[in-house]
């Protein structure tokens, strides 16, 4: 009897060490929830598992024990969103929680863009895992500051030389970790730099594998031979073509997306590696100076000064911005409106037209261009432009590569009165596009803000919920999630997201913002740096 007693006493001992052994520990287990996996399949009930900052399992799981357990029963389990058009440089030092990106279920967003970067992308991005913020950061090198650090804002093409200097200013940051080459040619330098020019450093960044990110020469009337130049950019230089913020400006030319979605087509039937991305609101954000002709805005504020000190060019300006308005068919300035003007902040959330009322001149659009010189030699301003058609944003939102981005900044709360792009751009697809006016379906959407991004942009350890991929992950009501971000009253923060994992750890819980810094530096893949953080 004692002998028997004993072997069962061993017997269970033995269970139980098997049955401990069989558990397996990790640091979150999220339970229940729907699974959207990134890849546009449609959803499935499921449990993810996450260890030392990757994704161990995914499935219906058991005998995994974990140090913290979500319970995501009627919600929505996807990868982290990843936006591929911001412009945090800054930020990241006045406000690392970046909670305008976190709260709207971003966890990974690329800089650089619209040709302004750091020229010196290692010490960049090292930078960037000092200061740890919340959000993992990849960048572009960008043009216009490129030819900033050789030829400052000079209006001429670069010689030999000096283009040699800044085929090498992209070479190193590629080496060092961009994920390609971004142009603004509405800006200043950019808008002077001849074709020729951009195909050389694209060259470069190809070698690297890097993409060409572009916000185009024009996105009103003269777009369909920006959208040329951009694809003959890509096709001599042999690399990836991503068009930025892909619209049409100016009333009159409502409708013409029917144009350049075909024009998009066209090329990637042909064989062109283009896709692009689109902010889901019917306004623009940028500075002041775009109302202005180029050549006067050439050599920096002083030379601005100097130039609309003079009767001649206030008058050649003064008629270049009616012409230009008469083409828009309306009679004021009222589409412009101040996003954040330093010389005085009152003026804030008002149009040129309050403002130039506002100062005691005639109601009268001659009198408003005069206001906005006027602006301009204070230092300019960063705007919020009127002048988009809704039905152009959803056609282009239909075309199946396209993805969502902010063009935004990290927003520092009650600062200015910024576009609400800033805050509620993936609340928005998510609300208004997906559940209210049904122009996608929910996993259409996060594939476009998930794998497609992370694929173009070459981010292969994000972008979709697989077994050893980086556990960036958002949990959201596809009920309520909602962008509470308006033109008027621009900072709030969107609602729905009701957790938020980067790296594997928790930075959002119950749509609160857990102070949690694990985002990191993304590189590229022609990076040769070796990583000893």
């Amino acid at each position: 009897m004692n002998f028997m007693r004993r072997v069962v006493v061993v017997l269970v001992c033995c269970l139980g060490a098997i049955y401990c052994f069989a558990q397996t520990q990790v640091d979150i287990l999220i339970k229940n929830g729907r699974i959207l996996d990134g890849t546009g399949n449609s959803w499935y009930y499921g449990d993810v598992a996450i260890k030392n900052g990757k994704i161990l399992k995914i499935g219906k799981l058991e005998n995994i024990t974990a140090a913290k357990t979500i319970d995501a029963k009627g919600l929505i389990v996807a990868p982290g969103f990843i936006d591929v058009h911001t412009h945090i440089e800054g930020g990241e030092t006045r406000n690392p929680k970046a909670d305008n990106f976190i709260l709207d279920g971003v966890t990974t967003v690329v800089t650089g863009n619209c040709g302004a970067s750091h020229t010196d992308i290692k010490k960049y991005l090292w930078r960037i895992d000092s200061i740890k913020p919340s959000i993992n950061v990849a960048t572009l090198i960008g043009h216009n500051d490129v030819r900033k650090a050789v030829m400052g804002t000079a209006n001429r093409k670069p010689s030999e030389e000096e283009l040699k200097k800044m085929e090498n200013i992209v070479e190193d940051a590629m080496k060092n970790g961009a994920v390609g080459l971004s142009t603004g040619l509405i800006y200043i330098p950019g808008t002077y730099a001849e074709t020729s020019e951009i195909i050389r450093l694209a060259r470069v960044a190809s070698r690297y594998k890097g993409v060409y990110a572009s916000h185009m020469r024009d996105e009103g009337d003269s777009v369909v031979e920006a959208i040329n130049e951009a694809l003959l950019i890509g096709k001599e230089a042999n690399l990836p073509v991503q068009i930025s913020h892909f619209k049409l400006s100016g009333q009159h030319n409502w409708g013409r997306s029917k144009e350049t979605v075909a024009l998009i087509k066209k090329a990637r039937e042909e064989g062109i590696d283009v896709t692009i991305d689109q902010y889901p609101y019917t306004a623009s954000s940028t500075g002041l100076g775009t109302l202005l002709p180029d050549d006067v805005l050439s050599d920096g504020q002083d030379s601005i000064n100097a130039r609309l000190s003079r009767p001649e060019v206030r008058k050649y300006v003064k008629e270049y911005m009616l012409a230009r308005l008469k083409k828009r068919k309306l009679k004021h300035f009222s589409y412009p409106v101040v996003a954040n003007y330093r010389a005085d902040t009152s003026m804030n959330g008002k149009s040129i037209e309050q403002i130039n009322v506002l100062m005691g001149r005639k109601h009268k659009a001659r009198y408003e261009a005069e206001t906005v010189m006027d602006m301009m030699q204070k230092g300019g301003a960063g705007m919020v432009f009127h002048g988009m058609g809704d039905e152009d944003v959803k056609r282009i939102m239909q075309y199946p590569f396209n993805m969502f981005a902010s063009d935004a900044s990290i927003r520092v709360y009650g600062q200015g009165v910024p576009h609400p792009r800033g805050y509620g751009t993936n609340a928005r697809v998510l609300s208004k596009y997906v559940r209210d006016e049904k122009v996608l379906t929910l996993e259409e959407a996060v594939r476009r803000m998930t794998s497609l991004p992370a694929q173009k942009f070459g981010l292969n350890d994000r972008g979709l919920l697989r077994e050893g991929l980086a556990a960036d992950i958002v949990i959201f009501d596809e009920k309520e999630v909602q962008d509470l971000s308006t033109y008027e009253q621009p900072h709030s923060y969107s609602k729905g997201f009701k957790y938020v994992l980067v790296n594997g750890q928790l930075v959002v819980e119950n749509e609160t913002h857990l102070g949690t810094r694990s985002g990191k530096a993304l590189y590229g893949p022609g990076t040769n740096v070796q990583l000893t953080f």
